[in-house]
């Protein structure tokens, strides 16, 4: 966005550039025409007396310069500060007839020449005769510039010389603060008997008017003298007119750099051979033209009060260029949204590709874990592929010498001898190590195993008796609640029995792991049944619970335990996956049905072909 922005200020700054040339090449462009063909020159005044006033006061001025001025005419264009200033830029004038304080700011943004100083019609004919007469009512109890200090005023415009700035420079030289010195100012523009009459009625407390205006509102019988009062009269000797301010200098005749300096030349001529008792002077009401005087007092007052840093902010100059040139400002404006709109496609073409990147980092990632992975698993096959082949062979000793226990223990104390019994344990313990060996090779081989026909109900029940002991040890006290009869489910038997006792001794390494005083409420939950033809199997324990994600647990090499394989857990899914079912892990708090609302939940869900009397146990088909 900040982009965008400084290609607006870019393309303002060029745009105003080529307003510019195009304006000054329209205007030599109608200086080079044939010696027959006329040019019309259009003549901006201060209309602080009204439109029509203004025009019957400047207009015979006009047709003199017409008439004197070779091959150009002249026409009067009553106008306020801001038009003026706008019409100035657009080359809609090509002359004004301002006061000094207007004319310094106009040239520092526009090329503009002063040819000529009026000489006031009064205070016999001084070239000083610029300034601010601050009024109230007689009846008021403001007497000094100190006692103005929070009162209301009314002014005609802040740019105002013979008025607000002049009355500013005043209260400034005082030693006065000008920020806030008046409660509220309010600016009400041309003409300018207006402001004298918001204090007449009381509307305001004071009226800051242009040098002269009251006595003339007097003359004319708009206004009586005896109804209002001056503060800080100053008035100079010989001067007829009460004021409150310095004196500044008359208002100027300049002229726009764009109009041909023979042409300039011709008016300055004119304007100085124009005797005090010319009709056009009286019309006027001044007593002709001088040189141009210094603007030196004026150039101090702007510094004191630092006006030109209250100018118009930049984006409102540019809002007034855009209206005064519209082809320009619109197109420029359009220019300036379809660039701000690109600029934003852009930005989310660069977000989406962002994000596309770092989507595709991450599969790179995963994949190198996976490869990772698998690579750890060719070498663990290989690992225990040997490691089984070696196992086998102490396990088969331990099957041959149990199994020449019992013989012996047969021969000669019988088959209910207490040896015999504990080495047909060993054998039944030694040939299941004997299955789990085969099936965890062929697993790490990927090869098919066994499948066989089995009794869940019964291998849940050898898995429970097979740890008894660590139940037992760790005080875990164990329920199981089937809701089925003989539940038969085909597929590998040593498989199943793998799954449930580690799933219990996940069980029990995490009651292992709860807090001391929770010692006596270890607790474990088996639940068994079937619904809608699937075999459900469910075990809880209120142990620590889970500590990472569901599918975390079933990656291989995974382990939350600190000498963890993160085999276990992994092997389990493979093998329900065989089944043609699921494992999944959960809180228990998330299951509405399980028995305490802490720890893990193991859930078991494989699909099976169940005859009719298999259902007649279960209590969800009665």
């Amino acid at each position: 966005m900040r982009r965008a922005i400084t290609l607006l200020y870019i393309l303002l700054t060029s745009l105003m550039v080529l307003s510019s040339a195009d304006a000054t090449s329209t205007i030599n462009k109608t200086e080079t025409l044939t010696d027959n063909d006329t040019v019309h020159y259009r003549v901006a005044v201060l209309a602080n007396y009204g439109v029509a006033k203004s025009i019957a006061r400047w207009q015979p001025l006009m047709d003199y310069l017409t008439s004197t001025v070779p091959l150009a005419s002249f026409e009067v264009v009553p106008l306020d500060f801001t038009q003026m200033n706008q019409q100035l830029m657009n080359g809609q004038v090509q002359f004004v007839v301002t006061n000094p304080g207007h004319y310094f700011s106009m040239s520092d943004d526009f090329p503009i020449s002063w040819l000529a100083t009026m000489k006031s019609d009064k205070h016999g004919g001084n070239t000083f005769a610029i300034g601010a007469t601050i009024i109230v009512r007689k009846e008021s109890d403001l007497f000094t510039l100190e006692d103005l200090a929070g009162h209301s005023a009314v002014a005609s415009d802040p740019n105002a010389l013979g008025g607000y700035q002049a009355a500013m420079g005043l209260i400034h030289s005082m030693d006065y603060p000008t920020e806030h010195f008046l409660d509220n100012v309010s600016f009400l523009g041309f003409p300018l008997e207006p402001l004298i009459y918001q204090v007449r009625d009381n509307t305001a407390d004071i009226a800051i008017t242009p040098f002269c205006t009251f006595e003339q509102m007097v003359a004319e019988g708009y206004i009586n003298a005896e109804h209002f009062r001056v503060i800080n009269d100053i008035t100079p000797d010989g001067y007829d007119c009460a004021v409150s301010t310095p004196l500044y200098p008359n208002w100027s005749f300049a002229s726009s750099d764009t109009v041909p300096l023979t042409v300039r030349t011709d008016i300055t001529r004119a304007l100085f051979s124009i005797s005090e008792s010319d009709p056009i002077s009286v019309i006027g009401q001044n007593r002709g033209w001088a040189a141009p005087i210094s603007q030196f007092e004026v150039i101090k007052l702007f510094k004191a009060l630092d006006l030109q840093a209250s100018k118009e902010p930049l984006y409102i100059q540019a809002w007034q260029w855009i209206k005064l040139n519209q082809q320009w400002g619109f197109g420029f404006i359009g220019l300036f949204i379809i660039a701000t709109i690109y600029h934003l496609w852009l930005e989310y073409r660069f977000i989406r590709k962002s994000e596309n990147l770092l989507a595709t980092e991450r599969q790179l990632k995963t994949k190198a874990l996976q490869l990772e992975r698998l690579q750890s698993a060719a070498i663990l096959g290989e690992i225990g592929a040997g490691l089984a082949h070696e196992l086998n062979q102490p396990i088969a000793a331990i099957t041959q010498y149990s199994e020449g226990g019992m013989l012996e223990q047969a021969k000669h104390y019988g088959e209910d001898s207490v040896q015999y019994q504990l080495l047909g344990k060993i054998l039944r313990q030694s040939n299941r190590a004997g299955e789990i060996v085969h099936r965890i090779r062929t697993l790490l081989q990927r090869k098919d195993t066994q499948s066989i026909d089995f009794d869940v109900c019964e291998q849940i029940t050898l898995c429970l008796e097979l740890l008894a002991h660590e139940f037992l040890s760790h005080k875990i006290v164990v329920e199981s609640q089937f809701n089925c009869g003989e539940m038969m489910l085909k597929g590998d038997k040593v498989g199943f029995c793998q799954v449930v006792i580690n799933v219990l001794k996940n069980a029990i390494d995490a009651l292992a792991e709860t807090h001391h005083l929770q010692q006596s409420l270890k607790k474990i939950f088996i639940e068994l049944s079937v619904v809608n033809g699937h075999l459900q199997l469910k075990i809880y324990d209120n142990g620590i619970g889970l500590t990472c994600s569901n599918e975390d647990f079933k990656t291989t090499f995974f382990s939350t335990k600190e000498n963890g394989l993160g085999l276990g857990l992994a092997i389990c899914n493979d093998v329900i996956m065989k089944f043609g079912g699921q494992i999944s892990l959960a809180k228990c708090e998330s299951d509405y049905s399980a028995p305490w609302q802490t720890g893990c939940r193991v859930f078991i869900d494989i699909p099976v072909n169940l005859p009719p009397e298999s259902y007649l146990n279960d209590p969800k088909f009665i």
